[in-house]
């Protein structure tokens, strides 16, 4: 399947006219391209179950909560969709995002838990060579770069500031991006490509998936 032109052409009228007037008076051709990129996803769910467990495809309602922002236009200017693993055995999501000059995948812990955090970071404190073995391989740079996310400017509390693996402690996200441009998004390959980009995840996922179903001594918490 893939993605015509005209989804970036109801996007880009959107951003230049995000008011409720416009979208009320366009509704139908708009509500139109967002069922086509709907279709998109739920195409690419299905890839996704022929190599991961995923149970579930949430595509992302175009309406912006404005109750705490300083921004009040009414509406995104993207589609998206987040994929979800089966829990509580296997861990980690994708995501992906389809907009004008701003498209891009992610996958990772975008908000681990406050257990789950604890517990990754009592990981890398105790041994990081198996982490930093997986995001310094060469397949890992070369699809992802390196591994992103918000992080504190020091130590959190409990752990020593000059500890050596303090760089992947001190992250409160693990999360690894890979961003498109428009062509590559309208060219018929593209769902092929981002379903190979999130096969390449997976050793990733395996070992967060581990660390995160069994305590310090490598034991089950799973019944």
């Amino acid at each position: 399947m893939q993605l015509q032109k005209e989804v970036f052409e109801a996007l880009r009228e959107l951003k230049a006219n995000n008011n409720r007037d416009w979208f009320e008076t366009h509704k139908k051709e708009f509500k139109k391209e967002e069922k086509n990129a709907k279709n998109f996803f739920e195409a690419l769910f299905e890839l996704l179950k022929t190599h991961d467990e995923v149970d579930k495809m949430k595509m992302f309602r175009i309406y912006r909560d404005v109750r705490f922002s300083k921004d009040k236009t009414p509406y995104k200017t993207h589609f998206s969709a987040s994929f979800h693993r089966v829990k509580p055995r296997l861990r980690g999501g994708y995501y992906l995002q389809i907009e004008p000059g701003n498209s891009f995948l992610a996958c990772g812990f975008w908000a681990p838990e406050k257990a789950d955090l604890l517990r990754i970071r009592k990981e890398f404190e105790l041994d990081d060579s198996e982490i930093r073995a997986l995001i310094n391989s060469k397949d890992f740079k070369d699809t992802f770069g390196m591994l992103k996310g918000d992080e504190l400017k020091t130590a959190p509390k409990g752990f020593d500031k000059d500890h050596p693996a303090i760089d992947l402690i001190r992250k409160k996200q693990f999360i690894v991006i890979k961003e498109f441009n428009d062509k590559e998004v309208l060219s018929q390959g593209f769902m092929n490509e981002v379903n190979e980009v999130f096969k390449k995840i997976r050793p990733y996922f395996d070992y967060m998936s581990e660390i995160l179903t069994t305590d310090l001594n490598g034991v089950s918490l799973i019944d």
